[in-house]
């Protein structure tokens, strides 16, 4: 496989070796020691997977240590775009994003170290998007970014179209409530 390091510290575009033939394809999306050879060396507890129509927003998600997840994400069907925020309070890269199309078509892998807030912006109607966890669920206290911003300002359309975005977890927070926790998770 093959490994891209970002210009954010521990982030990685992964390219596995697809095989080709008159079948289809084959690849492997994750091997544990070959993972670790590549210095990812994280056990990955939980496989989560979403189907989402075309412009469905989902994120920006962090969890707070000691729930923080690495997250190794792809797409099985469809095609997203993908955004990491690095919002670990000693790096030079802190509040830096980076984003990158994920598809059923490139293959791509994206490793996202703990510390990162992640979501991503579906491009295609039933796409299916796969996650492998560090840590096992969806564990409160959990913040939602976006969904705060979208509250606070109006939404673009993505060429003509709705985007649609879920509350979530979240519904009962309220945006000063998320922007006061995440002022205090990134600067206190």
């Amino acid at each position: 496989m093959k490994i891209t390091k970002t210009d954010i510290e521990g982030l990685l575009v992964i390219e596995p070796f697809v095989y080709n033939d008159d079948r289809g394809y084959f690849f492997e999306s994750y091997n544990l020691k070959a993972y670790k050879d590549l210095g990812i060396d994280v056990d990955f507890v939980q496989d989560n997977q979403s189907c989402s129509k075309k412009n469905v927003l989902r994120g920006l998600h962090f969890q707070k240590p000691p729930f923080a997840q690495a997250k190794l994400v792809s797409v099985i069907k469809g095609s997203v775009m993908d955004v990491v925020v690095d919002i670990r309070k000693e790096s030079p890269t802190y509040g830096k994003y980076f984003s990158i199309v994920l598809s059923s078509s490139n293959k791509k892998l994206l490793y996202i170290p703990e510390g990162f807030a992640h979501g991503f912006l579906t491009l295609e109607d039933d796409t299916i998007f796969s996650y492998f966890v560090s840590k096992i669920g969806y564990i409160f206290p959990l913040f939602s970014i976006f969904n705060c911003i979208k509250s606070l300002c109006t939404l673009p359309k993505l060429n003509g179209e709705e985007i649609v975005v879920s509350l979530g977890q979240d519904h009962e927070m309220t945006c000063k409530t998320i922007l006061s926790a995440l002022y205090h998770e990134c600067y206190t």
